[in-house]
């Protein structure tokens, strides 16, 4: 029996894969018997140490699941003749019975992150398929044969009708950008290709939010890191003036009703000490505009911050 796969492909080239993994039925090793005459019975010889392991349900699941996965993952990278794949998250499912209920119920019990270009350097034919599993920072329990349930490496609800198209700017900045004078819109989505830019090693993904309507957020990333990773706010602030300890407020209250794991602010002036104060402690990034420019900087490109002259061009016009 095959696993079931479902998949979905997101706009950064990362599949998302959930596998239900086949039921393995206890496995009949292959014994000897032979005839007791004086007691006219049959009496079974024990298999060898070194057999004995995979002939048993439990170590033929430790085994075989992570073979699973090694093998789906194969197959999907294999398939992807034109490169459209950059990683795969792989989820592997398992229906078992609730002893309390007497129902059947369905859980994750091993999860993995597998980038293409790690995955095809890995010589398949030689490798022992769990330590294969682990070495790729794949999570399960200590025992996969106890079908203990775990969560996955990601999976977080990236549907959201605030969501919006994006945009491409950072291409466009060069030595004589201001950034404290752009137009909001446009400096939103700088941040979220930025930080994109800076998630993308480790399979991340920022989106920004419609402008009208977005709840104190300008966009979310997606961050798979099992450790530090999770939903992530972000709130751009392209401002002139020193920022205050209640936008840093606010921001708090928007990860509490985001569920966010983290939250990051991003300001082109900088911060008041009542702001840092507030901040110290809790899951915040304040980045003022020298940390912008130098995360920019950190990615190849470069503008400016001159918030006399944005005050200028701002009053100018009329932002």
């Amino acid at each position: 029996m095959r696993p079931i796969l479902t998949v979905r492909r997101s706009r950064r080239s990362n599949l998302k894969v959930h596998s239900s993994v086949p039921p393995v039925l206890p496995i009949r090793g292959r014994q000897r018997t032979r005839q007791a005459a004086s007691r006219n019975r049959r009496r079974t010889a024990e298999l060898p140490k070194g057999r004995r392991s995979l002939a048993t349900p439990a170590g033929h699941l430790e085994h075989s699941l992570p073979l699973i996965c090694l093998r789906t993952l194969h197959e999907l990278f294999e398939a992807d003749e034109h490169g459209n794949v950059d990683a795969i998250l792989f989820n592997g499912f398992s229906t078992t019975v609730n002893r309390a209920t007497g129902k059947d119920t369905r859980s994750c019990i091993m999860s993995v992150l597998v980038k293409k270009a790690e995955f095809m350097e890995i010589d398949l034919a030689r490798v022992d398929p769990k330590a294969c599993f682990k070495s790729l920072k794949g999570v399960s329990a200590s025992s996969l044969a106890a079908l203990a349930p775990i969560p996955p490496v990601m999976e977080m609800n990236k549907h959201d009708k605030r969501f919006i198209d994006a945009k491409e700017v950072i291409a466009n900045i060069d030595n004589a950008t201001n950034l404290a004078a752009m137009e909001w819109g446009d400096f939103e989505h700088l941040i979220r290709e930025l930080f994109e830019k800076e998630f993308a090693s480790r399979g991340g993904e920022v989106k920004v939010t419609q402008a009208s309507s977005d709840g104190g957020v300008d966009a979310v990333a997606f961050d798979p890191d099992p450790i530090t990773g999770g939903k992530i706010v972000i709130q751009a602030k392209r401002y002139t003036k020193a920022v205050g300890v209640s936008a840093v407020r606010d921001l708090f209250g928007t990860m509490q009703h985001e569920g966010a794991s983290r939250g990051i602010l991003i300001s082109t002036a900088d911060y008041g000490p009542d702001a840092h104060m507030f901040a110290m402690g809790k899951p915040i990034s304040l980045f003022s505009g020298s940390n912008l420019l130098h995360l920019l900087e950190k990615h190849g490109y470069n503008a400016k911050i001159d918030l006399q002259a944005a005050r200028k061009e701002l009053n100018l016009r009329g932002a």
